[in-house]
């Protein structure tokens, strides 16, 4: 099933996991109500087995995402195999690179991505028609490219207007960075670039999408999120583990 309809203006809710491997994280947050994790192989440390045991663990209720490293058909097409629900491939900047991405992550006649019809993405179903894997896979799988840089923006027309391609998820952290004030994403020059992605998503029917903190969400909420993503597993320990130490502390000392 999509984590999109595509007849709703409905947005989603998840979290970025880099280091966390058990495959409770998917059941947990499920729990919690997220809707979707994204694994990230881009700065963590996961491997496409890492990666297909997640997806195989994950409820029906949750999609599990998957940022990879690079723009490669290798990691495009086997963390689909493995059962990722969508591919998200980091600073994206041109229009042949979204192609790439689109051409690897979708069958036939949308891409060319390469079929195999017992693996994740069948739940490891065997004797399934091809013509109704690559039907399910295109609608259900997500294409999206991580808009982060200068260059990014500046072809984000181009980009937007690729067919196939699914979303446009901002990266506000790299895009202070290669807008030249890095460590603060809150800037007007930064503001006027995410607005032209918001456009550019909104005019080409793409989702537009943002991996912020709250107060960044928020502020963006209004031109038209839907693919919204808080946090990461490490900070999310980080403060639970200072969060029970304080509390530890204070019962006993105070």
């Amino acid at each position: 099933m999509s984590l999109f309809d595509p007849n709703a203006n409905n947005a989603r809710y998840g979290v970025m996991v880099r280091i966390v491997r058990t495959v409770a994280v998917g059941p947990i947050a499920a729990a919690a109500g997220l809707e979707f994790i994204m694994l990230d192989m881009e700065h963590g440390d996961y491997s496409i087995e890492t990666v297909a045991t997640i997806c195989a663990a994950a409820p029906p209720e949750l999609t599990v995402l998957v940022r990879v490293p690079e723009l490669s058909r290798g990691y495009v097409s086997r963390v689909l195999d493995s059962g990722a629900r969508g591919v998200m491939v980091p600073m994206v900047e041109t229009a042949e690179q979204a192609e790439k991405l689109v051409g690897w992550s979708k069958f036939t006649p949308v891409g060319e991505r390469g079929l195999c019809t017992g693996a994740g993405h069948t739940r490891y179903r065997t004797g399934t028609p091809a013509s109704q894997i690559m039907e399910s896979e295109n609608h259900n799988v997500l294409a999206i490219a991580q808009i982060e840089t200068a260059a990014g923006i500046e072809n984000i027309d181009t980009i937007a207007a690729v067919a196939g391609l699914d979303a446009l998820l901002i990266g506000p952290n790299d895009l202070a960075v290669s807008l030249g004030s890095p460590g603060n994403p809150d800037t007007p020059k930064q503001d006027a670039a995410i607005e032209r992605v918001a456009e550019a998503a909104r005019r080409n029917g793409k989702i537009f999408g943002m991996h912020a903190p709250e107060k960044t969400l928020a502020k963006w909420a209004s031109r038209g999120l839907r693919l919204v993503m808080h946090s990461l597993d490490l900070t999310i320990l980080n403060d639970g583990f200072r969060d029970a130490g304080i509390a530890a502390r204070r019962a006993v000392e105070r």
